[in-house]
């Protein structure tokens, strides 16, 4: 049987992130596989050694892997937001790059504004709940008009809407968890019976 390509210089990165060899793993940034090139960033990201400029090139990588685990390590880079990789052909990428935006201090307007579009026209339902959940996350009030839209989503989507709920309050926030509460789906009444018996 084939050993997959680079699975021996991927082996090598990931050691290197649990080894303390940061230039063996910035070495392998370059990697013609993607596969090795994203365990190598995510090998600096462990090693604290991870520069912004690396990650920016990772971003902007030809392989949707490399581009979903730099979304992953943008997180803990200051300066750096997955703005850009909402648009990502991939959806996976997409899903990532709404985590990272969730998971930030701060956001800017325009991120807000690409979560917003993604939660509310994403094909794929993870995306949809990834840009819903990223939303609550952030407490932007602009969100919460598409955060309540999603309560009448997939299930998934639907679970992740009533907790992103959460920050917010009014008529309609309190209308949409009374909703919930009569749902075909058990964990989004659940979802909603927490949340009301936390006002």
């Amino acid at each position: 049987m084939r050993v997959a390509e680079g699975a021996d210089r991927r082996r090598v990165a990931a050691r290197a992130g649990h080894s303390g060899d940061a230039v063996g793993a910035r070495r392998l940034l370059a990697d013609p596989v993607g596969a090795v090139r994203a365990t190598a960033l995510a090998a600096l990201a462990r090693l604290g050694a991870v520069m912004p400029d690396e990650v920016r090139l990772a971003l902007a990588d030809d392989d949707p892997a490399v581009r979903q685990r730099a979304c992953e390590v943008s997180v803990s880079v200051a300066g750096l937001d997955t703005v850009a990789q909402l648009v990502d052909d991939d959806p996976r990428v997409v899903e990532v790059a709404a985590w990272a935006l969730g998971e930030r201090a701060s956001v800017s307007a325009a991120a807000v504004d690409g979560l917003i579009g993604v939660a509310a026209d994403h094909p794929d339902a993870l995306c949809r709940e990834a840009a819903v959940a990223a939303l609550g996350a952030i407490g932007d009030g602009r969100g919460l008009p598409t955060i309540l839209a999603a309560t009448s989503d997939k299930a998934t989507v639907r679970r992740r809407a009533v907790i992103s709920l959460a920050p917010f309050s009014g008529p309609d926030v309190d209308a949409a968890l009374q909703a919930a509460l009569s749902d075909r789906d058990w964990q989004v009444r659940q979802a909603a019976e927490d949340l009301l018996g936390k006002r």
